[in-house]
């Protein structure tokens, strides 16, 4: 299903196929901002990573005595989540934990997505609420997919990302697994932008630690056209498409990160954005401003 927020800035579609925002179009030029989830190429619009963020060791979780399969990026990006409310501004949609869930993670819990549209800007809070009668570690991630270029008269080297303030980028490595080793490395030194090109993701993501900047946007050059991400507060920003010459760029807050190669299966001891008691509930919010 999917449900619709509109406002005099914005056209914001919201699917309850992982709880993603499928499309928004800034009324004064029509732009679609959302990747479209082309399957040849790669099939999501904007997913949330739950209960991890990237890959486990092994491709699996031990949890409560048993093991559990566990694909990259948890299973609430592949799930149907249900429909909760809705107002003039906001939607809620909520992901339960069910025979299927506890297949994957032997906890019970609560997900939810509420989407709340101001003005140009679209607001998307998870909320993680444990309902077992134990103690919940978990990751959180978002994965939004963002087009490029915004029009036919541009193409994606006419788009560069920005910092807000002057970064020298430190950079974690989980490459070639997708595990992480303990390798960091420098994306610029003392810089405000990156130039989108065929070389900025050649060779997968980059997961950038610890920036000062309150916002990495994706921004066309010359007209002031953007996509900016409120990254106040999230410890880890990553930014990703596909090699070649990008077709969308993801700008991705994390709470967690990938799995050490050599760390444990144990879910109680993998890092994580936060260990819940009983009763307890953990959110965050990704704000999102698309401005011209």
């Amino acid at each position: 299903m999917e449900y619709t927020l509109e406002n005099d800035y914005l056209k914001v579609t919201v699917t309850t196929w992982g709880a993603q925002v499928k499309s928004v179009v800034r009324k004064c030029d029509g732009v679609e901002h959302i990747w479209q989830a082309d399957p040849a190429v790669w099939g999501y619009h904007a997913p949330i990573l739950f209960p991890h963020a990237g890959k486990v060791v092994d491709g699996v979780i031990e949890a409560k005595g048993k093991t559990y399969a566990s694909g990259q990026h948890g299973f609430a990006r592949g799930m149907e989540h249900a429909f909760v409310d809705q107002t003039a501004d906001t939607i809620v949609l909520e992901l339960c934990a069910c025979p299927e869930t506890l297949e994957r993670f032997p906890y019970e819990f609560r997900l939810v997505s509420t989407f709340t549209l101001e003005n140009d800007t679209l607001h998307h809070t998870l909320t993680v609420e444990n309902l077992d009668e134990e103690r919940m570690p978990f990751g959180i991630g978002y994965h939004p997919a963002f087009a490029v270029p915004f029009d036919d008269q541009h193409q994606a080297t006419d788009y560069e990302l920005r910092f807000s303030q002057m970064e020298s980028p430190l950079c974690v490595n989980n490459l070639p697994l997708g595990l992480m080793h303990g390798d960091c490395y420098y994306l610029g030194s003392n810089i405000q932008t990156l130039a989108i090109d065929d070389k900025l993701f050649a060779n997968d993501s980059h997961c950038m630690v610890n920036l000062q900047s309150q916002t990495l946007g994706l921004y066309e050059k010359g007209t002031g056209r953007g996509v900016v991400c409120n990254i106040e507060g999230f410890p880890y920003v990553l930014i990703w498409s596909k090699p070649g010459m990008p077709k969308f760029v993801c700008i991705e807050p994390w709470h967690s990160l990938p799995s050490p190669e050599n760390g444990s299966r144990r879910w109680e001891e993998k890092p994580a954005a936060a260990i819940l008691e009983p009763g307890e509930a953990w959110s965050c919010t990704l704000s999102t401003s698309f401005v011209r």
